[in-house]
């Protein structure tokens, strides 16, 4: 919705300043076409070369989901963070090996499935009961499990961010190929240099118009929406950081509410809620 609605004000506001001023519509509307074709095409070739076959499969995947708005929200948090206390809870008092069932089947384990949003998230899902696991088999100390953890928060991180940058790269692009368009203009124009002077003028302002499209498109459309995807790589990374943060407390030997408090300070301050907040809403899911 945000996206949309920053591309409407970027559209009434430029057009809506150049109408203010006087400015004809005619010569846009008759250039732009061609100029589009021109920027886009040579654009889309640039990306299918600069890219792998996996770079780009992941950047047309990712580019719908950036016009949703996040699902990291204090909610969600609130219900990750009271799996990890449940799964800790029982941990703690009935032995490690209890949770081995849940870990090994957490698509049939009823401790998961309290948790729905949780447990859709198959990538989350994998991050938590992986570490569970290890900790069951009891065979890895903290650190051991904490390098293991950054080395696989990392490689997602990295990973994620391809889409972001190839997008990137395309809006870096787009005012080169803007200057070019322009410049097939001024060729076309040259080549009718015995014209009327009112021609070549309409010719030139037609010239001027790729230069206006790749310098609007790249920093009006398409490098905002590498900024946020950027910010949504940042947000996903958060919420492995909170897991990590909660399990290896909890390795340490720290107690399951101790261990939370641990993961509830990684988060944005956004989305994070009070300790007395995050206290009652885990100790209410585990009473009910």
């Amino acid at each position: 919705m945000f996206v949309l609605a920053g591309y409407l004000v970027v559209i009434g506001c430029v057009l809506g300043g150049y109408a203010l001023a006087g400015g004809s519509f005619a010569v846009i509307v008759h250039a732009a076409p061609h100029e589009l074709f021109v920027i886009g095409g040579a654009a889309l070739g640039a990306f299918l070369v600069g890219n792998s076959a996996k770079t780009i499969k992941a950047t047309f995947r990712y580019v719908p989901k950036l016009l949703k708005g996040s699902k990291y929200t204090k909610t969600r948090y609130m219900e990750l963070m009271s799996l990890l206390y449940d799964v800790l809870i029982k941990a703690r008092k009935e032995g490690l090996m209890s949770i081995e069932g849940d870990v090994e089947k957490p698509e049939e384990s009823a401790l998961f499935k309290k948790y729905p949003l949780i447990h859709a998230d198959h990538h989350l899902m994998e991050f938590i009961t992986d570490y569970l696991r290890m900790m069951v088999s009891g065979n890895l100390n903290a650190h051991e499990i904490e390098n293991l953890m950054d080395n696989e928060i990392d490689t997602h991180h990295h990973e994620a961010s391809v889409p972001a940058g190839a997008i990137q790269s395309v809006g870096d692009g787009l005012p080169a190929f803007g200057i070019v368009a322009a410049v097939l203009g001024v060729v076309k124009t040259m080549a009718s240099v015995g014209a009327s002077p009112a021609v070549l003028g309409q010719m030139i302002a037609g010239a001027l118009v790729g230069t206006f499209l790749g310098i609007l498109m790249a920093y009006g459309f398409v490098s905002p929406l590498a900024q946020l995807a950027t910010q949504k790589v940042d947000e996903e990374t958060k919420e492995l950081q909170c897991v990590k943060a909660t399990l290896l407390a909890s390795v340490q030997g720290y107690a399951p509410a101790v261990a939370l408090e641990f993961g509830r300070k990684v988060l944005y301050s956004t989305e994070r809620p009070g300790f007395s907040e995050l206290e009652g809403h885990v100790k209410g899911r585990k009473a009910a």
